[in-house]
């Protein structure tokens, strides 16, 4: 049975597609937007439309920008010889979040996984190789501690270790706040490899 009437159905079908919003966030939003002055509404549709059309890929690091390069790839004390992967925009932004990063980024769009079809070829590895051919010390494989994530850092540090670049790995292992009886052994077995010094 339909509650509502055909625009707030289609309304509400449409955010429900997104990800992370399930029903009942799609139809509070739904309310919401319909209850919206419309001004703010214009405004709204205005501002999804202007990004869909104007965001592109920085040139030098992949991620998602309106201008040709980045504001991390273009500001001038980045280190430009250091390149942290990730998989995505919203890691880089994570990482960045942290301000402990002075290096800057290369964004692969995913990770590889034969089981989906994903392959090297699929993700921006090629265009890591082209940035790594310049002069490039240092590269931080930050990809996802899943078995896509491991496999692309494995794949991407056996193209870039004949290169001579220093390549290293993220350390992983106990979060924050975490319980270790709840925590499986392969995390655990990371966390007694990774350890600092005190």
């Amino acid at each position: 049975m339909e509650l509502y009437s055909g625009y707030i159905n289609k309304l509400v079908d449409e955010l429900a597609s997104l990800p992370g919003i399930g029903n009942k966030s799609a139809q509070r939003l739904a309310f919401h937007l319909v209850g919206m002055p419309q001004e703010r509404v214009d405004r709204l549709a205005k501002v999804m439309m202007e990004a869909k059309a104007k965001v592109r890929y920085c040139k030098k690091c992949f991620t998602l920008t309106d201008s040709e390069v980045c504001p991390i790839c273009s500001k001038p004390g980045r280190n430009q010889k250091l390149i942290m992967v990730v998989e995505n925009s919203r890691d880089l932004a994570a990482y960045e979040k942290t301000g402990k990063y002075e290096g800057v980024y290369h964004v692969l769009h995913g990770a590889i996984s034969p089981m989906i079809g994903i392959g090297p070829g699929d993700i921006k590895i090629k265009e890591l190789v082209e940035r790594c051919a310049e002069d490039v010390e240092e590269v931080i494989l930050a990809t996802n501690s899943s078995l896509e994530g491991e496999t692309t850092a494995m794949y991407i540090s056996k193209l870039l270790k004949p290169m001579g670049i220093k390549v290293t790995r993220i350390a992983s292992g106990v979060p924050v706040g975490g319980d270790l009886e709840y925590i499986d052994e392969v995390t655990l077995s990371r966390a007694l490899d990774g350890r600092v010094e005190l």
